[in-house]
């Protein structure tokens, strides 16, 4: 059975984006970005929610990528190969290939598609991760921290839920 895996980019005090929405400090150097590619690369479909795949989409057909360094060209490739599921009750329809929409997060769907699936599934957006998370259908976190603080935005992790970790790894 494949997990659902989800991954943040934050910043060292838990929040995926600043007050204004801004997330300009969390772009990964070519070190992280590599890294991070090496862990998508077991990804077979991402699940994402609305404000996050529309800001993902940029790389299903990024202008002067071939100006990019490597490491920002292959993780064009690796999106543009992976299924894609968007969970949105306003979008009427996708952008991007191979990519299907869905209203709401459906429990027993998502047992199925892990139960179904031959790589991993992520999950993305931290409304819609906080769902799963709550739901307990979440079997991996990870978590890369910025060195920088800012006060407040929108949280990586729900405030409402309790979940026992156990580290795996760290790098």
């Amino acid at each position: 059975m494949a997990k659902l895996i989800y991954t943040a980019i934050t910043s060292l005090d838990g929040y995926v984006a600043d007050r204004e929405g801004k997330f300009d400090w969390a772009v990964p150097d070519d070190d992280v970005h590599r890294f991070v590619n090496e862990r998508e690369r077991s990804i077979g479909t991402y699940l994402f929610g609305r404000r996050l795949y529309e800001v993902m989409s940029a790389w299903d057909d990024m202008p002067g990528l071939d100006e990019q360094p490597g490491a920002i060209q292959e993780y064009a490739a690796i999106w543009r190969d992976t299924d894609k599921v968007v969970y949105s009750t306003t979008l009427s329809s996708t952008t991007t290939r191979r990519t299907r929409l869905e209203r709401d997060l459906d429990r027993n769907a998502i047992r199925q598609m892990k139960h179904d699936a031959e790589r991993d599934l992520s999950i993305g957006g931290p409304g819609l991760a906080g769902q799963a998370l709550g739901a307990g259908l979440v079997d991996e976190c990870g978590v890369f921290l910025n060195p920088v603080v800012v006060g407040g935005g929108t949280a990586w992790l729900p405030r409402d839920v309790r979940i026992d970790l156990e580290l795996l790894d760290e790098h």
